[in-house]
């Protein structure tokens, strides 16, 4: 049996979360294509050390989001994550970016428990109340390392089968799961289309004006940089959040939710990693080597796909025409208008839920 622990009760936030999905609804009226899906649905993961006991979790803010947070021990870590919905439903894992949390899904993710799904939202490594389980586990941040923890996820949670819906960071890795192991994703939803890369891309120079919308990465790459954000991880936060949604008028409120998860401990160290990793100026870990080797030869994805994108996303992002090719599959792309920016789930909650709800259905 997996050792799958409540940090709180769960009824009340259950009766929360109902109430916020009925508001909702009352609301409502890039080159070489294609992993072979053998190749794919054979893909081994890396061996992980055995586990150590769990750490403690992290307090989480009062008020409104998701507060029913379990732990589960699963690969490198013990994952912290919210569950709702029923357990016979149909799965979808609902996986968020930075600087963001899994509150970016605090109204998709009980709209659509409420609609018959068994709804899975983790904290990324390096976020809210998710731990390595080791003291000597490198902090990685690379690509391909997501990936294997939301696969591990799965496996301690007995999941065979999920629709894989992100942005940001999340996206990657759901584009990342749907390449190398499209066994275990019935469907993708994914933010900014196709973000798979590889450390050769990311070496190539751009033009000034795209290098300017990435100074954070360069920052990163300085070790004024680590320091500067581990100083100031919530005015980072902010000021990204306003940069890549110049239009959301997000609260205070809002706001602390999610930057309670940036006092993990890991954070700092598994985010500069990650920014590092995609210049080429750190290395991965060797036993991901074979993942990346594969995700360089810019893969296709052949199950079935909604890309989205807002008409106001201030973050760099690719243009749907640039990648539309790489789904190989049933595909469908959506523009959402209104002045939604880059944290599309939070911004654009009813049209994240309708992708989820309609992509298995192209």
């Amino acid at each position: 049996m997996n050792d799958v622990r409540d940090n709180e009760p769960t009824n009340t936030q259950r009766r929360r979360f109902m109430g916020f999905a009925a508001a909702l609804t009352a609301a409502a009226p890039l080159g070489l294509l294609g992993i072979g899906k053998a190749m794919a649905s054979t893909m081994a993961l890396p061996s992980s050390p055995s586990s150590s006991p769990a750490s403690a979790s992290i307090a989480l803010p009062g008020g409104k989001g998701l507060r029913n947070i379990r732990q589960v021990k699963a690969g490198l870590l013990d994952v912290g994550y919210a569950e709702l919905g029923p357990s016979n439903g149909r799965v979808a894992i609902l996986l968020h970016g930075w600087p963001y949390d899994i509150h970016a899904f605090e109204e998709v993710a009980p709209a659509l428990a409420a609609s018959g799904y068994r709804v899975i939202v983790p904290y990324l490594r390096g976020y809210g109340s998710t731990r390595f389980l080791s003291p000597d586990t490198m902090r990685n941040g690379q690509q391909s390392v997501v990936a294997v923890d939301i696969i591990a996820l799965m496996d301690a949670l007995n999941i065979d089968k999920a629709v894989i819906a992100g942005f940001d960071w999340g996206a990657r890795t759901a584009n990342i799961l749907a390449a190398l192991w499209p066994q275990r994703c019935e469907a993708l939803v994914s933010v900014s289309g196709y973000l798979i890369g590889n450390q050769k891309a990311g070496a190539a120079p751009l033009p000034p004006q795209a290098e300017l919308s990435w100074w954070y990465q360069f920052y990163f790459a300085t070790e004024r940089g680590r320091l500067g954000y581990e100083k100031n991880r919530r005015e980072f936060a902010r000021l990204i959040w306003h940069t890549a949604s110049p239009k959301w008028a997000f609260d205070d409120a809002t706001f602390d939710r999610s930057a309670a998860a940036f006092d993990n401990p890991d954070h700092v160290a598994v985010v500069v990693h990650n920014y590092r990793w995609r210049l080429g100026i750190v290395e991965g870990e060797s036993k991901y080597d074979e993942l990346e080797a594969k995700l360089a030869t810019t893969p296709g994805i052949g199950v079935p796909t909604i890309t989205l994108e807002g008409d106001a996303n201030g973050a760099p992002h690719p243009e749907p025409a640039a990648y539309a090719g790489r789904f190989t599959g049933k595909y469908a792309h959506r523009t959402i208008t209104g002045g939604i920016g880059h944290n599309l789930p939070q911004e654009a909650p009813k049209a994240f839920v309708d992708a989820v709800k309609d992509v298995t259905a192209l």
